[in-house]
């Protein structure tokens, strides 16, 4: 017997999904993603400098950064300043939405500057790495326009849009968009990073105790690809 999920969705249904734009009126692009009862405050900030490495190059940089806020699970969970580092959860997560993001950046097109895209938890309840990609790229293309609108800019420096969603076998039924407690008992995750014209960026995928056939594996690609169409109508709305 299949298990009743949050508010009672379809196997193929997204949670409830949420964008607002505009959040934190001092970032030069920003969003609150709501998806379910996770919730990310994504913020775009520009500088007119690039790493070290790259001086000179007439190029610019998109990176990330990506941090719970301590009571975000419900249990305290303590901020990396105070221990000195991130831990490997976190930097594997913020890296992963950088290289999400940087898919989809004209890097001439930005000229020598950096643009530094924050993602902070507020609320976890699963899927917080793809609610801060699909959060994070609605700030980046809004700090984008502003600055087309200021003039600092000629063209958008976006080739394109991305969005990425959880998906997972739980009780052997291919399932979209899993919740904390789905994702902690599947026996298949994965999450998926896909730009707007269907390019895959990145599959994660990990199984427990069964193995993932090639065949469960395209179930759950065709069903991302059909999760991530309604992220992009969410995001679309959201730029204007």
């Amino acid at each position: 017997m299949t298990r009743e999920r949050s508010g009672g969705r379809a196997p193929d249904e997204l949670r409830p999904t949420t964008i607002e734009p505009g959040f934190v009126r001092t970032a030069t692009g920003s969003a609150l993603i709501s998806c379910g009862e996770t919730r990310v405050i994504c913020t775009a900030s520009v500088q007119d400098s690039v790493p070290r490495w790259m001086i000179g190059k007439g190029r610019g940089w998109v990176t990330a950064e990506y941090g719970m806020l301590p009571a975000s699970t419900g249990d305290r969970k303590q901020r990396d300043v105070s221990k000195g580092r991130p831990d490997g959860r976190t930097v594997e997560i913020q890296r992963l939405i950088g290289r999400s993001l940087r898919g989809v950046v004209d890097y001439q097109a930005l000229g020598e500057r950096t643009i530094y895209v924050d993602c902070d938890v507020l609320q976890a309840d699963g899927g917080t790495r793809c609610a801060s990609i699909t959060g994070g790229y609605v700030a980046l293309e809004l700090a984008c326009r502003k600055l087309v609108a200021d003039g600092k800019l000629k063209t958008m420096p976006l080739t394109g849009t991305v969005a990425a969603i959880s998906c997972g076998i739980v009780d052997d039924v291919p399932m979209l968009d899993l919740d904390y407690p789905e994702d902690s008992s599947a026996e298949v995750d994965a999450n998926v990073v896909m730009t707007g014209d269907d390019g895959l960026v990145e599959v994660q995928a990990t199984a427990e105790g069964t193995p993932l056939s090639r065949a469960h594996l395209d179930d759950l690609l065709a069903l991302a690809a059909h999760g991530i169409g309604g992220l992009r109508r969410i995001q679309a709305a959201a730029v204007g």
